[in-house]
Parts: C-alpha cells; structure tokens; sequence
C-alpha cells in the first residue's frame, strides 16, 4: 500500500540543523536535549551529527574543520561528501538561531517513521496470530506507548549526560519549582525525612499480615500525595472504589468508619462530612477497581491514564491478587513476572509505584510475630525488585494489655502504635518508624514529640 513512498523526512531540515551547529557550535546546547543521530533519515547528515555529538561530549569546538576532521578519524569524511559537502552545509542557512525549530522538525519527522514502523510490527503480531492475545496486545502497546512517550531501548550513556541531567533537576527542586524530577512526599514526616519522598522510577513495597493497616496507609499516601497536585492511580483488586470513598471520607472527616457506613452519624459530624466531600472531590485520584486483573491489563490501563492526565504515582492494591500474562501452576515464577512487569511500569512512566503485599504465615509463627524480608509472600523477587520494602507492624494487634503486662512487665502497652519497619532502602539507610493507627478513622499520623515511648 505504502510501497511507493518515500517515508517521512525532510532533507533541508537536516542540512539547516547541521549548518546552524557549524556555524555555531554552541547551539548544540538546544538540541542535544531531545534530537539523536538516528532521527536524521540522510545516513550522512546522520554521521555529521555524529561527529558534532563526539566533539561536544569531549569539550571540543565544533566547526567544518574539527567536523571534518572527526568524520576522517571516524573514516567516513570521504563517504559525507568531504570538505565540499561540510561548505554547503554551512551555505544552507544564513543563521544558528533557528537550530531548535529545524531540530524539531528532524525529530517530528523521525516519529513518523518510527510510528510506520510500529504499524508494520502491530500488523506482523496480528498475522502471526497465536494463542497468547494478551501478550500481543500487551507488545502493540508497548510499540505506540514507546513512540508517544519518547522511550526507546536504552544503551551505554556517558557518565557526563547523567551529571548533567542530575545537575539540571537539582537546579529545579526549588520550593514550588520541583516539577517532574521531584519526588513524592508521603505526609508522614518521619517516613519522608528517612527516604527522601517516594522517588521516581522506585517500587515500593508495603506489606504486612491482613487487617494491620497496609491499604489504609497506602491510601492515606495518595490523599496526602494528590493534596499536593500529583496525579494518582489507584488499582484496587480488593477492595471496591465505594469502599475506598468511605475510608478517605472517614479519614478526612474523621468520623468513625463504621458508623459513616451505616449512616449513624450527628448533624457535626455530617457537616464536616459533607465538607470532606467537597474537598476530597477535587484531588486528581482515579479509582480502578477492577476484581482479579491481570498484569498486562494493569500495565495498559496505567500507559492510558499517564498519557491522559501525566500520572505522578501509581497504587497497586494487592500483587498478590494480580493474574500473570500466562497462567501457570507456578504461583512463585507468577508473582516473579509481576514484579518485575510493576517495577518496569515505574521506570517506564517515571514514576513511583507503590505496590502494597501479603506476608506468609511465617510472622504469625515467630514468637516475636515481627515480619523480616523472607516473609514476602511467594516469590524473592519482589525483594530483588523493589527499591523499598516496608512492613507495618503492631504490638496491640498480637498482645492485649494483660498478655502484654504478663510478658513485658514495667513496659508501656502500645496502644495504637505501628512500627513502619523500612526493612529495604536500595538509596539509603533503614530505620523504624512509629505512626499512631487510628483504626476507626481509617488513617495513620506522625507520633507527637511527647509521645515518644
């Protein structure tokens, strides 16, 4: 159908970019952020690029000599079209301060061929047919999810592109200027204080045994988190969005959970009720709660919503509920393929994604009853993937004050107290904190100073 087309370029476009860097240099400064060899269609405009790339990462001036001179170490002066090509180049545009726009242009049209090429490979998945259909869709987005985000398979960088970019977002995170580089705050200033925000790219874990607290702090995060203007996405494979609604209701308004969902409730309370509404109704959460989904589904679906509303962080609860892209009798290679698959959606959308698990038996069989990395419930994988792990623990939940004043005499029962146990932290140190649980108002908070024990 395409046969007797040309794919998308434009040759003086190419040749402006190029001559604008010969006849400054330092303009290359406005398109090494975003134009690479490979969006140059002309293999010789694409090895002048090259050699302008070369010298500017060894520091060195950029010119028709130093280009010509790189092309003839890189033998391919002679293939470009010698000095008389590298002249012409520099004939073709009268100034340097259009390089970005003809940069963009080069750009624009690479993503058309690459968007043909996708188009080509969707269609190979389709011909090729075979039984695995989630697996082929899950490949034809990943092809358009690539090409719209400007993702493509990444290689060997020099250490200078990364100082510079660390450099640049260190330069941004200034109060209210953090943008996208900035990392997400949980509220808990303990927590926050200790990792530095959850940051972007990371999977952090959060586990524990059932009915300690692990939703309902996970949830309090993406409150605290879409209060400050990121976007989230909540998966909930639990848990129904009407039952996440009540609990950031009851959080909010502080009213007792239960009561708030039979409605036994005063005129204050329904007051504060109606206002938490109102202001919960504002935050950028978006609710899937979607029973027993699949990894490719949850991967689709988050592409979707980032390219929809740019997602700042992703919740997933609970991986354990999570089906792989094949079935197998294997649950342990299963949770291995999800996790990965979970930390790879982080780094692919930079984001980070905060993946809440189940623990085994194994804590209810240790005296202590406190949770250690093995207790992950039915793959190390997650351990080796997560960039965080953390587990929820409380004393009152295994000990009432009699059994507690029987074993630990002279020492305070905590009530309400959970130990955040930061058991992984591939970017820094691990620690404890406490958090008050307030069970009934389905939300956790920072301990008073005072409060301490």
């Amino acid at each position: 159908m395409y046969v007797d087309r040309l794919p998308p370029h434009d040759q003086r476009a190419e040749e402006s970019v190029l001559g604008s860097l010969l006849i400054d240099g330092e303009s290359i400064i406005n398109t090494v952020r975003f134009l690479e060899p490979e969006d140059f269609y002309n293999e010789r405009n694409r090895w002048c690029y090259e050699a302008c790339l070369s010298l500017w990462q060894d520091n060195e001036a950029i010119n028709s000599v130093t280009v010509g001179h790189r092309l003839a170490l890189m033998s391919r002066l002679d293939e470009v079209g010698g000095a008389a090509y590298l002249g012409h180049l520099v004939a073709s545009v009268p100034t340097s301060a259009h390089v970005e726009y003809y940069a963009r242009i080069v750009n624009r049209t690479h993503t058309l061929r690459r968007l043909i090429g996708a188009a080509g490979e969707i269609a190979s998945l389709g011909y090729e047919g075979g039984g695995d259909i989630d697996n082929a869709l899950g490949q034809a987005e990943g092809l358009l999810f690539s090409i719209r985000s400007g993702q493509e398979t990444r290689d060997f960088v020099p250490i200078r592109e990364v100082l510079d970019q660390y450099l640049e977002e260190s330069a941004s995170v200034d109060g209210t200027l953090a943008g996208e580089s900035a990392s997400i705050q949980s509220g808990f200033n303990g927590l926050d204080g200790l990792l530095g925000g959850f940051q972007r790219s990371d999977m952090i874990v959060i586990a524990s045994r059932p009915s300690l607290g692990k939703s309902t702090l996970a949830i309090n995060i993406a409150r605290h988190a879409a209060s400050q203007g990121s976007v989230v996405g909540l998966f909930s494979l639990e848990m129904s969005r009407e039952q996440i609604g009540l609990r950031l209701l009851s959080s909010e308004a502080g009213v007792d959970n239960h009561r708030l969902r039979l409605r036994l409730y005063s005129d204050a309370e329904e007051r504060r009720i109606i206002n938490a509404a109102g202001v919960l109704s504002e935050l950028p959460i978006y609710i899937d709660d979607t029973p027993l989904e699949g990894i490719v589904e949850i991967r689709s679906k988050a592409r979707r919503l980032h390219m929809e509303n740019k997602m700042d962080m992703i919740i997933v609860d609970y991986m354990q509920l999570i089906g792989g892209s094949r079935r197998s009798e294997n649950r342990v290679q299963e949770i291995s393929e999800i996790s990965r698959s979970l930390k790879g959606v982080a780094r692919d959308l930079n984001i980070p994604l905060v993946a809440i698990s189940q623990l085994s038996r194994a804590v209810e069989q240790r005296p202590s009853h406190r949770p250690q990395l093995s207790d992950l419930r039915d793959s190390g994988s997650i351990e080796q993937d997560a960039d965080v792990v953390m587990f929820i623990h409380r004393d009152d939940f295994y000990y009432n004050e009699d059994d507690w004043d029987a074993r630990f005499p002279g020492k305070q029962y905590p009530k309400d107290i959970a130990e955040v146990i930061i058991a992984k932290h591939r970017h820094g140190p691990i620690d404890t904190i406490n958090l008050r649980f307030r069970g009934p108002f389905s939300r956790f908070e920072d301990m008073p100073v005072s409060g301490d024990i």
